[in-house]
């Protein structure tokens, strides 16, 4: 019996699995190790901060494909991966062997302790999570005419929606509330790699919410100290255990790997998504991993056996839609950009229909509908 370990509820793990449910392989044990059961789509996360969504809305339900795919679903979470021993050491004490070993963890990050300031980290999710309820709940028990302040720091497309939609909602929770907001960068432009128009449409947005920028300004004493709520949303990270697992790291830490999205080092070993990196690095994007998931889900089936690899070649340039909480987007392709109330509908449409494509209950009815016997 072969032993396939997918470690992570991610985007690319999510398509396996349910690649796994239309054609299982006989001989084949398949695990899947998760934190939690529900794992939420990151494109739809800043719709939930903003109150549009609620947070089971976003989430795929790993329990369900798990089942579907005859996977065990193992509720814990990675700390160390031996890769010369293929094992794996979860936060619970307990040790998994492995013949083939997937990774789609994401990335993490590190913010500094702040005395006086609730600091929320965008990443991992499933931490956020908690830390957004807890904020909304102190919010809602402890009523304040003082004026509340929330900075972001971080330029990408993640402090931005996330400044917006965190406003958006804390203004709805105290309508009364004075509340002051501000992004703070390091760098000396406004989300990287977005089409020009698309970065003054969000310009405006921050500036219709009261919400100011500064560029080239590093996070200090100062920016903490005036700041009650902080968002944490600076370059992504690897986890500590990447560097010392014995596989191949890049300079950051992240897991090197090849065009068919094995280890450069450990060919029994893939990784997708944010954890992984190309020699020539890929943003740190959502949609690579979307992208990912059909040739990982095809590859792990040659590496055990049955068909052949393929190479992943990733897109030079992809759709962007970048939620402003007030139920308009803006949409970002090459150096083209929209924006207006159709746009969110428009992402609302793509991110429900990319959740449907795993809603197993929903497959299942539909099928019972189509075939009745």
């Amino acid at each position: 019996m072969k032993r396939l370990l997918l470690i992570g509820a991610g985007h690319a793990h999510a398509q396996v699995l349910k690649d796994w449910a239309r054609a299982p392989l006989p001989g084949v044990q398949l695990s899947i190790v998760s934190p939690h059961a529900l794992a939420p789509y990151s494109g739809m996360v800043p719709g939930w901060l903003a109150g549009h969504y609620s947070f089971n809305e976003i989430c795929i339900r790993f329990d369900a494909l798990a089942a579907a795919a005859g996977a065990r679903l193992v509720l814990d979470e990675l700390v160390g991966l031996d890769a010369e021993r293929q094992q794996v050491q979860l936060r619970s004490g307990a040790a998994l062997d492995y013949d083939w070993l997937s990774l789609n963890v994401g990335s993490t990050l590190t913010p500094p302790a702040v005395a006086g300031a609730r600091v929320l980290s965008l990443r991992p999710l499933g931490a956020l999570r908690l830390a957004w309820h807890e904020t909304l709940a102190e919010l809602a028990a402890n009523a304040s005419d003082q004026p509340l302040t929330v900075t972001a720091i971080g330029g990408g497309a993640a402090g931005v929606e996330a400044l917006l939609a965190v406003c958006h909602r804390l203004r709805a929770l105290q309508p009364t509330r004075a509340m002051h907001g501000g992004l703070v960068t390091r760098s000396t432009e406004l989300l990287p790699g977005l089409a020009p128009g698309a970065v003054r449409q969000l310009q405006r947005a921050l500036a219709r919410s009261g919400l100011s920028v500064q560029l080239g300004t590093e996070f200090d004493d100062a920016v903490a100290r005036s700041s009650d709520l902080l968002l944490w949303a600076t370059g992504a990270q690897a986890h500590g255990w990447q560097a010392g697992s014995g596989l191949a790291v890049s300079a950051a830490g992240f897991i090197r790997i090849d065009a068919g999205l094995r280890s450069v080092s450990h060919p029994q070993v893939f990784a997708v998504g944010d954890c992984a990196e190309w020699a020539n690095p890929l943003p740190k994007a959502g949609v690579y991993a979307v992208r990912m998931g059909p040739v990982l889900a095809r590859n792990l089936r040659a590496a055990l056996g049955a068909g052949s690899a393929t190479d992943y070649e990733p897109q030079h340039r992809f759709l962007a839609l970048l939620a402003t909480a007030d139920r308009r987007a803006v949409a970002s392709w090459g150096r083209w950009s929209l924006e207006g109330a159709w746009v969110w509908r428009w992402k609302d449409h793509i991110d429900r229909s990319f959740l449907r494509r795993f809603d197993i209950e929903a497959a299942a009815a539909s099928q019972s509908l189509e075939d009745p016997a």
